[in-house]
């Protein structure tokens, strides 16, 4: 999404555009943060607004025993609505060392051999296959990170589990005003508990024209270790 505002004292605009596009405020996705909020923290809120939206469709209050695969934006959104909400300890899967998100509220980062199985696991990274492996019998998967188009698990597997299996997409149904709701919840929670230093630590900000170089690290060994990208279109 593009982030932007008319003015220095107005709060900052997410648009479902394209990055440094010009757009009406009152275009349809639109959300608006609340004003003097920093635009890494703004960032933070919009990928835990999903995860909000998300958890909102997921049958349990439960959150003693969480799972959550993943470390990038996707999950780092997750991690911190889940500990909005109450999660105390949340079990991070991830390859990576180090991962930036090991500094989220209640984040312990493991390798998926060591994750053990969760009542409630929430696949942040696109990878059901791999999260279902990590989820107890009659628990709770929830796919939050996009899939490829083809994944599948496989039905049997789930009815023998005895799994209930949620999709989390933001755009499904949901309340009319629950997309700004859960932006506002996110940003206010944010701004009340989070340390600023580590929007700093989580975000990295680009020159847009660096945009080319920056997308041809994503996948590479230098990509950055911020999980949170910003492409600042002022300095273009």
């Amino acid at each position: 999404m593009t982030l932007g505002r008319a003015d220095e004292a107005a709060g900052w605009v997410l648009a479902p555009v394209p990055h440094g596009a010009a757009f009406d405020p009152a275009c349809p996705g639109a959300v608006t943060a609340p004003p003097g909020m920093d635009p890494g923290l703004v960032a933070l809120a919009r990928f835990q607004q999903m995860a909000c939206l998300g958890l909102d469709r997921v049958p349990t209050d439960d959150l003693s025993d969480v799972v959550v695969v993943g470390s990038g934006p996707v999950a780092l959104g997750c991690v911190l609505e889940l500990s909005r909400r109450g999660a105390a300890s949340i079990r991070v899967v991830t390859a990576r060392w180090h991962a930036a998100i090991r500094r989220a509220p209640g984040v312990i980062c493991v390798p998926s051999k060591d994750a053990g199985r969760g009542r409630l696991v929430i696949d942040a990274a696109g990878v059901p296959a791999s999260a279902a492996m990590l989820t107890a019998p009659g628990g709770i998967l929830g796919l939050l990170g996009t899939p490829t188009d083809g994944d599948a698990l496989g039905a049997l597997q789930v009815h023998r589990a005895g799994w209930i299996v949620v999709g989390m997409h933001e755009l499904a149904p949901a309340a009319e005003g629950a997309y700004q709701t859960a932006f506002t919840t996110a940003c206010r929670w944010l701004t009340g508990h989070l340390d600023p230093a580590l929007a700093t630590f989580w975000c990295r900000t680009v020159p847009g024209d660096k945009a080319p170089e920056l997308f041809a690290l994503l996948d590479a060994p230098g990509r950055p270790a911020e999980p949170v990208l910003l492409l600042d279109w002022r300095t273009a």
